[in-house]
């Protein structure tokens, strides 16, 4: 009962970003580049920020949060429960007027993500799941694409990723497509209007929280460049790279890649 009230939150928290962020959208907001070459962030990002801190911990304030635009302390590793945010996912393409952002919210409970949504306001694309319950888009059923095959999959990833250095025996002949935003990138192979999700750098917990359980739910199977699960809420919220597709298909990818170095 508690992911279920937790879920009907987080939509309605959400839908309030959509609000806040839509007004900046193609209007020039102000935006900067933060510190240590951590991307830029805009006026948006903190407006949406503010508000889903006072909404989402003012009506849970017995829960943790770790949110990209907001100062991260070790408080939160004592809670059972942790609100895990990104305001906007994909601030590059809010900044450069492209359709394809996101607002990310996820409860995780004891490192596992229990309700989850992702919403795009300006293509009207609510993803939403909870443990054991399945995922939507904007109320539908969600499923993974059961293709099996890695060449001709269609992969949501960068394309310094298909460099041959990652690949044992070189790159498979993947159809690669690219959204700047993670958490839309995992909700396509929740989908199933993509194949799989690849990511091979450092991988913040914000980006793919939410996603995380969308995907799962939808069937897909959700690991780090190495095969381990991911648990959520770590002192580093961090993993060393992502991936996401059904259970066969992620496993010939990560059969593929080469050895971290």
């Amino acid at each position: 009962m508690q992911a279920h009230d937790d879920l009907t939150l987080l939509i309605e928290a959400a839908k309030a970003a959509g609000d806040i962020a839509c007004p900046f959208w193609r209007k020039h907001p102000k935006s900067w580049d933060k510190e240590d070459g951590a991307g830029p962030v805009t006026e948006a990002d903190l407006a949406v920020d503010r508000m889903l801190h006072a909404k989402l911990l003012g009506t849970r304030p017995d829960y943790g949060w770790l949110s990209e635009e907001t100062h991260d302390t070790d408080a939160r590793l004592s809670k059972d429960r942790v609100f895990i945010v990104d305001p906007i996912d994909g601030t590059r393409s809010f900044i450069e007027g492209d359709h394809n952002w996101a607002h990310s919210l996820a409860v995780v409970e004891q490192g596992q993500v229990i309700a989850a949504v992702v919403y795009l306001p300006i293509r009207k694309r609510l993803y939403a799941a909870r443990t054991g319950h399945g995922a939507t888009l904007n109320g539908m059923p969600l499923h993974v694409s059961q293709h099996q095959d890695l060449t001709n999959t269609r992969l949501l990833t960068t394309g310094r990723n298909l460099l041959p250095e990652y690949w044992l025996d070189g790159c498979p002949d993947f159809a690669r497509k690219f959204r700047s935003s993670l958490a839309y990138r995992m909700s396509l192979v929740g989908e199933g209007r993509y194949d799989a999700m690849l990511a091979l750098r450092n991988t913040w917990e914000w980006d793919v929280a939410a996603g995380t359980l969308i995907a799962t739910e939808a069937g897909a199977k959700v690991t780090d460049r190495h095969g381990k699960a991911p648990e959520f809420n770590n002192l580093t919220p961090a993993f060393d790279g992502f991936i996401a597709a059904n259970p066969i298909l992620t496993d010939r990818i990560l059969e593929r890649l080469a050895p971290a170095v």
